[in-house]
């Protein structure tokens, strides 16, 4: 975006502090690892002492392990969210935590409702894609903490780059359970995502 996306301002506060508040201000959640550098976390000043920070790594994997090596012993599932998803609700929070109660791993995910297509590397359509159980991944993704951890321990161990934490479950041939979002979710990529909200 040629600028710190986590630092632009909707509603006068930075979208990092909203992405944050939605967890913080959740009674049943107990602690907020934020893993940032310093000058981005002055700006959750005021959401109080159970949002803590870490120093993050250099692939993706290596700043989710940093966050999982700060959690409390008495914690139990663990949510691991973008930041730059600024509109995630509490009821959505909620939701996802239970079904991960239920089955150790829960994300939220939207179904793919837009005609999907194949195409040469030029841009030349080949044939469609069927959107028949198809889903488009969402945060937070919530696990069991044994789970999410024993995941982390083995892709640090391997090669392997992941995206997301329900991949890092899928190498362990462990399934997620997807909790249907139903209200809009967006990550914050372009300039356009943050005119839209």
């Amino acid at each position: 975006m040629g600028f710190d996306k986590l630092a632009a301002e909707w509603k006068n506060k930075p979208i990092l502090w909203h992405s944050v508040h939605a967890f913080s201000s959740l009674e049943e959640i107990a602690q907020v690892i934020v893993v940032t550098p310093p000058e981005r976390f002055d700006w959750l000043s005021d959401l109080g002492q159970k949002v803590t920070r870490v120093d993050g790594g250099v692939e993706r994997s290596d700043s989710v392990a940093a966050g999982l090596a700060a959690l409390h012993d008495e914690i139990t599932h663990v949510a691991i969210h973008d930041g730059a998803r600024p509109l995630v609700s509490p009821e959505a929070i909620k939701a996802t935590f239970a079904a991960a109660r239920k089955s150790g791993a829960a994300s939220l995910a939207r179904r793919v409702t837009e005609t999907l297509k194949r195409a040469t590397p030029d841009g030349i359509t080949t044939d469609s894609v069927s959107r028949d159980d198809l889903w488009i991944m969402e945060t937070p993704q919530i696990f069991a903490k044994d789970l999410i951890q024993q995941a982390y321990q083995n892709v640090q161990q391997g090669d392997a780059q992941i995206t997301d934490e329900v991949s890092a479950l899928q190498l362990l041939g462990q399934g997620t359970t997807l909790v249907e979002n139903s209200s809009p979710n967006p990550k914050i990529t372009v300039q356009a995502d943050l005119d839209a909200l």
